[in-house]
């Protein structure tokens, strides 16, 4: 959330973001609520030195009758401002965090995801001699995708993922993880992106719960829409949305060394998302599931350092995709569409022939402190002074959408797929599947 002191000295700026996030927000409530219990917290402060004053005077002696009278007026008076106190906190924090957080100066404004703006093109659509089919079409041929008995066993929007299709997917996750967590690759990166004086810290690697409590997914401020999330019934844990969700806040309530920054994690989970809304929407095939693996990256850094980590965050992506050689092209999400805690947001888009459209694979989103100041991580400056980190996170690869890309851009006409270069020496050399 924002500091309500960055508010108030940012009045208009902070209304601005209200207006291009499509927020309704009074914010003349929360400041008014702001200075109730600033007031009230002033006047409970006063009474209890009052108070102390007066246990001070009455040890060792006779009570003074006036004394203990005063205190037991203190007392009344006491209970009732904080009871006040114990009503207006817990509605001022509500509201507060309400308010999204200030858009960096580069974003798109925009009211609609049609807004978003294409930044670059990368790559030209894969061009085939024959019609190609979409990735369901090869899957079910092929024998590695079986929607039909996962229907049966666990509902819609499942799959049971088989064969070749899940050595594919392995291929995948090793490669990521065997790049990210090489700093010779990070550093070429860096190199090639020019963002000098960042961190060729390479990624640690990291198997997360798949459950999170209430008040964890909430202070990442990922549990809304709740419509969206999977919970677990008569407990106050949920299962997971993305790795992120699980990553940010492992270090809730953490203060970190300066010299330990950035920390760069790279989550492989399996995410749950309930699909509310989208009834009838990409029912055929694996793009919209309740279920996926996702490989996922997140960072806690300085604030001077933190725009940069998104930024190289964004080039790891451009980088993975480039690898398996992918027509994308790079958005740049508007106001509306980067999300109520993201000061900034990237997307990827990968070519699917098979669907003739481009499809997203990826975001980046750049949250500054506004997931740390709930979550209350920390750093401690080498000059001894204490503040809140910077987050970033970002997908590396959602699985199942990528085997999509990789599919339905390698397909042969005999519905045989060309195994990408690269992932080549993870799946014994096998150049088709």
């Amino acid at each position: 959330m924002l500091d309500i002191n960055f508010i108030r000295a940012n009045r208009q700026k902070v209304e601005d973001a209200i207006h291009n996030k499509a927020y309704e927000i009074d914010l003349d409530e929360i400041l008014k609520l702001d200075d109730e219990r600033k007031e009230l917290s002033q006047k409970i402060d006063a009474l209890r030195q009052e108070r102390n004053q007066i246990s001070a005077k009455m040890k060792g002696g006779k009570p003074d009758k006036a004394l203990i009278e005063r205190g037991k007026e203190l007392k009344v008076e006491l209970s009732e401002l904080e009871s006040k106190l114990s009503e207006v906190e817990p509605e001022y924090i509500a509201k507060l965090k309400t308010v999204p957080n200030v858009p960096e100066d580069d974003v798109p404004v925009g009211l609609t995801e049609d807004d978003n703006q294409v930044a670059e093109v990368c790559g030209e659509p894969t061009k085939f001699k024959f019609t190609p089919k979409n990735h369901f079409e090869i899957g079910q041929a092929r024998g590695w995708i079986d929607k039909e008995r996962a229907a049966k066993v666990s509902g819609a929007r499942f799959a049971y993922i088989k064969g070749d299709m899940v050595k594919l997917q392995m291929a995948i996750v090793n490669f990521v993880m065997n790049s990210l967590s090489d700093e010779k690759v990070i550093k070429e990166i860096i190199e090639k992106n020019k963002l000098e004086g960042l961190s060729t810290k390479p990624f640690t690697l990291v198997l997360p719960p798949l459950m999170l409590r209430t008040e964890m997914y909430d202070a990442m401020d990922r549990l809304e829409p709740r419509e969206d999330r999977y919970k677990i019934e008569g407990e106050e844990l949920w299962l997971q949305g993305s790795a992120e969700h699980v990553l940010g806040s492992m270090h809730q309530g953490e203060i970190f060394a300066e010299a330990e920054l950035p920390v760069r994690y790279l989550g492989y989970a399996t995410s749950f998302r309930q699909e509310a809304g989208t009834y009838g929407k990409d029912m055929e095939g694996i793009i919209r599931m309740h279920q996926f693996d996702k490989l996922e990256m997140e960072s806690f850094s300085t604030k001077e350092t933190s725009r940069k980590e998104h930024e190289l965050f964004v080039a790891i992506q451009r980088w993975l995709i480039e690898q398996l050689d992918l027509p994308y092209r790079v958005i740049r999400k508007c106001t509306f569409d980067i999300g109520k805690p993201d000061a900034r947001g990237i997307d990827m888009e990968v070519w699917l022939p098979g669907q003739n459209k481009y499809r997203e694979t990826h975001t980046a989103d750049y949250m500054t402190d506004y997931q740390s100041r709930r979550l209350n991580t920390r750093v401690r400056r080498d000059s001894g002074d204490v503040e809140l980190v910077h987050t970033n996170d970002a997908t590396a690869f959602a699985l199942g959408r990528i085997m999509i890309a990789v599919i339905e851009n390698y397909q042969n006409e005999d519905m045989t797929i060309r195994v990408p270069e690269v992932l080549r020496k993870y799946m014994d050399g096998k150049e088709t599947i």
